[in-house]
């Protein structure tokens, strides 16, 4: 009966780690003659990992990645153009508590969104809360904020994150509302958390897109003032890893039957 009114206690506070842990912990104690507080404490570390847990499940679910990449799966091998070494020195998180910015820029295919997204993943392993946007679905959302007057609530929402992935910022058809949405968003998380861009489109090819020079000027000023620029000049990791090769018997057994071939073609 007591056992049971401990449970219900427990369910009720939500202690959900404990009362998982309790009937475990409460048999072991008749077993091993374990001291109250001994037991106290079991219980009590079985709670905070729980806590923990459903903890970490969350900053995962709401950072929204649309793919597990993560560092272990991430193919170095096959991307000469990225030092494997700097992104595991970024995967340390000390540019998010220097609030430092991150920018991938290169090539379709070549890996910049699934760095970045391992990155997350391991912000979110660590702590700290963060969001993947896609450019065009982010800068979408800010403008549809301005209808209904909820632009100043939605950028006091994502300037929190301590790590904003905004992924292919590229060739969008943008306009100024849009524009303007953005740099105001960058302006507000500016010096105080870290932004991770991935872009098609080295620094000078943001003006076309902007087409603002002045808030292009003021937009780089700020995000290049603590940034770490990443240039990955390689192939494209959506290539198939290996060709298949020609089999030499195969080929020179072709060969031989061709003559073969276009001679009865030709009678």
């Amino acid at each position: 009966m007591i056992r049971a009114e401990i449970e219900k206690l427990l369910a009720q506070l939500g202690f959900h780690g404990m009362a998982g842990a309790l009937e475990g912990e409460l048999t072991r104690a008749e077993h091993e003659a374990a001291p109250a507080e001994e037991v106290l404490h079991r219980l009590l570390q079985a709670e905070a990992q729980q806590r923990r847990e459903r903890s970490l499940a969350y900053r995962l679910t709401q950072a929204r990645m649309p793919w597990r990449w993560t560092l272990e799966s991430f193919p170095f091998e096959r991307q000469p153009g990225l030092s494997k070494a700097h992104i595991l020195t970024l995967a340390g998180l000390d540019f998010i508590r220097r609030a430092d910015n991150l920018v991938l820029v290169g090539p379709p295919g070549t890996g910049k969104s699934g760095i970045a997204m391992a990155l997350l993943r391991e912000a979110c392993l660590n702590g700290f809360r963060g969001r993947f946007y896609n450019a065009q679905e982010l800068l979408d959302e800010l403008y549809a904020s301005l209808a209904d007057r909820s632009s100043a609530r939605l950028l006091k929402q994502l300037a929190r994150y301590p790590i904003l992935v905004i992924d292919e910022l590229g060739y969008l058809t943008l306009k100024s509302e849009q524009t303007n949405a953005f740099f105001k968003l960058m302006e507000q998380r500016y010096s105080r958390v870290s932004t991770v861009i991935t872009t098609n489109l080295d620094y000078p090819e943001w003006y076309p897109l902007f087409q603002n020079k002045s808030l292009v000027d003021a937009l780089l000023d700020r995000l290049q003032h603590h940034c770490i620029t990443i240039r990955i000049n390689g192939p494209s990791l959506r290539t198939p890893e290996t060709i298949a090769t020609p089999n030499p018997l195969t080929t020179a057994s072709t060969a031989k039957r061709a003559p073969a071939r276009r001679a009865r073609a030709t009678s």
